[in-house]
């Protein structure tokens, strides 16, 4: 038996895979104690035998967000001599250039618990000064006698040559149980960056390791089973691994959504999709291009949110594979608000699990997109197949108190609306790829109720619904391999160095399935990098060939110039078997169960309503439509049609 948990802002999702049977269920999140809620629902299971726990979790960005009850521990960062400053200097980029109010995210080290070091590495790798133990065992004493708890190191071109970084690792580990070392968490160039991936990773590890130790300690009463967390690359990884590294967990559950999709749209045999989830907090979008998750290297934590690779400035940058995601706070807990001028306004802000939408009855009294949904018909009063009850009076003293209920929800809809539709697009034509030429996969718990309104804004064809939308993300867990990476510059030899570090790997891992190649490559003179994949034969000519593809593609141009590899990684896999998830058909009616009002195209229409288990394999249904089941709702505006394909996912097309 097999445990997938997806812990997010507003709502905990669990699969419990038996075998080839899979349940769903879906409780309300607890912040302040997130495994409390995973917990709670595990001790219903009797005594059953735990195989393996998969788990997504937001709690390495929550803790750089700021969230209650995750306080940053006291970090030091060691550099050379003159580079202190650099986590505050970071680059000139502004995410706003005509806001002169703009302030910089604060350093996550003080200046007071930043050292300098009189070492020197040059950039070939050699040791122009050699560290001394006596001038780190001085900082270390210093350190540690102001309660300091973690330490980053971070020296000058270590990422060519790590002598100096393991010198002071040496000595720091006599005093401090946490030590982050650059050339083991981000062993690239450029020192702004670096240091800052190192900062974020020292910064988490005592955090991320107390809640793995937390939910073991939990999972213990039950028996043990041990724990796996999908990466922010879409690949599941030990505990160690995430305790050491915690940078490549920051989005874990958005990860776990794309990997769903790449897999579904594999059986499905659909070359090319758009990821579209959006929850209680957030709304992410990603790409499958070719059968396969678009990567990106560059990323920004704890800022706010994702305009895209352009502009920058707001968070802690961090040098880690990522699955390209583009995210914005648009989810079902989006508060509306009126700005001073009198317009309606959404987000940043979220109403979250506790207390909630208006409409939860929890003390939640603002007004937030689930509200909206709920008053203009979208969604019902009964959720979780009955389990959970919303109250439209409560959604519509809230909206109240912004103007005209109705105009309100209809307001806040479509700015909502505008805003996904903008994280679709950084994915999408900010990466030099067709929007049209892609299907969009909704799911999430609000995904499905806003689908067809983003692919009319967007000119998109076709949408797909999978089984529970709600638990996708959890589903994706199921879905994923097991995957850890490694890295190094500036290659002399590109094959036989991808050979060693496949060997360093399977060293460690002892069982490998095979390995994903790529390399981050630029024109000679060029200050970045695009990351493409790489074969086990490639040659210069060949990376190059690909190279001038992306390039054109994102940016519209290629060079007739050499081309640079800055950086070559590769990710052991280490296969898993996945679950063949098929509808379970209860009924063979395609007959509506009730009909009530909804507001579609600014008219309201008399709407069928539908339950989804009902729907047999096969069935048509016509918009307008809504299509209820345990996690989610579907809205089918007029002028679409809905097809129940073989495995029970909803295929949406315009009528005729």
């Amino acid at each position: 038996m097999t445990i997938s948990i997806d812990i997010g802002g507003t709502f905990t999702d669990i699969i419990i895979q038996r075998g080839d049977k899979l349940e769903y269920i879906k409780v309300s999140s607890t912040p302040k104690k997130p495994e409390e809620a995973v917990i709670n629902v595990l001790r219903t299971l009797k005594g059953e035998k735990i195989t393996e726990v998969l788990h997504a979790t937001t709690i390495a960005t929550n803790a750089i967000l700021g969230q209650v009850g995750l306080e940053l521990p006291k970090t030091a960062l060691i550099t050379t001599k003159g580079f202190k400053d650099i986590i505050e200097i970071g680059r000139q980029n502004r995410p706003r250039v005509y806001d002169l109010n703009f302030e910089k995210p604060r350093p996550l080290v003080p200046r007071e618990l930043r050292y300098e070091v009189d070492e020197r590495t040059l950039y070939n790798g050699e040791i122009l000064k050699k560290l001394q133990k006596e001038e780190v065992d001085k900082i270390a004493l210093d350190a540690y006698s102001k309660g300091v708890m973690t330490i980053a190191i971070s020296f000058l071109h270590s990422y060519v040559n790590p002598e100096n970084e393991k010198i002071a690792e040496e000595v720091l580990s006599k005093y401090f149980k946490y030590i982050s070392s650059s050339y083991k968490v981000a062993p690239e160039p450029r020192e702004y960056e670096r240091t800052s991936t190192t900062v974020v990773n020292a910064v988490l590890v005592p955090i991320v390791s107390k809640y793995l130790n937390s939910l073991n300690k939990a999972l213990s009463v039950i028996n043990s089973p041990p724990i796996y967390i999908m990466a922010s690359t879409g690949g599941l990884v030990n505990t160690t691994e995430a305790s050491e590294r915690p940078v490549q967990i920051i989005e874990s559950g958005p990860a776990a959504g794309v990997i769903a999709v790449r897999e579904l749209a594999r059986e499905l045999q659909i070359k090319n999709a758009i990821s579209f989830d959006m929850g209680g907090t957030t709304a992410k979008a990603g790409t499958i291009v070719d059968y396969e998750a678009e990567i990106t290297t560059e990323y920004e934590v704890g800022g706010e949110a994702h305009h895209g690779r352009i502009v920058k400035g707001s968070g802690y940058p961090i040098r880690f594979p990522f699955i390209d995601l583009a995210e914005v706070s648009a989810g079902g807990g989006t508060i509306i608000w009126k700005d001073e001028a009198g317009a309606i306004n959404v987000g940043p802000l979220s109403a979250g699990a506790d207390p909630g939408p208006a409409c939860y009855n929890k003390g939640g009294d603002k007004p937030t997109i689930t509200d909206a949904n709920l008053v203009l018909g979208r969604i019902p009063e009964k959720l979780l197949g009955g389990k959970m009850s919303i109250y439209k009076e409560l959604a519509l003293k809230g909206l109240s108190t912004l103007s005209e209920p109705y105009e309100v929800a209809q307001t806040s809809l479509s700015l909502i609306n505008l805003e996904m539709a903008r994280a679709i697009r950084l994915v999408t034509i900010e990466r030099g790829l067709d929007p049209t030429e892609f299907s969009l996969f909704a799911f999430g718990g609000a995904g499905p109720q806003h689908a067809l309104d983003l692919t009319e804004e967007i000119n998109i064809k076709r949408v797909y619904i999978p089984v529970e939308p709600g638990l996708f993300s959890a589903l994706g867990l199921l879905m994923s391999d097991e995957m850890f990476e490694a890295r190094r510059s500036y290659p002399k030899d590109i094959q036989r160095e991808f050979d060693e570090m496949e060997k360093e790997l399977s060293r460690k891992l002892l069982k490998i399935d095979y390995f994903l190649r790529y390399a981050d490559v630029r024109y000679e003179g060029q200050g970045w990098e695009l990351t493409i994949p790489v074969d086990k034969n490639d040659s210069y000519e060949a990376i190059k060939e690909k190279f001038d593809e992306k390039h054109l593609n994102t940016y519209g141009f290629k060079l007739d110039r050499r081309i640079e590899i800055v950086t070559i990684r590769t990710f052991a896999v280490i296969k898993r078997v996945k679950p063949k998830v098929r509808k379970e058909t209860r009924g063979s009616s395609d007959r509506p169960r009730d009909y009530r009002k909804v507001l579609f195209n600014n008219e309201w229409i008399d709407t069928p309503i539908y339950w989804r288990e009902n729907l047999p394999i096969g069935s048509q249904v016509e918009g307008p439509a809504i299509i209820e089941e345990y996690s989610s709702t579907s809205a089918i505006k007029p002028g679409w049609k809905v097809k129940v394909l073989e495995n029970g996912v909803l295929e949406v097309s315009k009528s005729g």
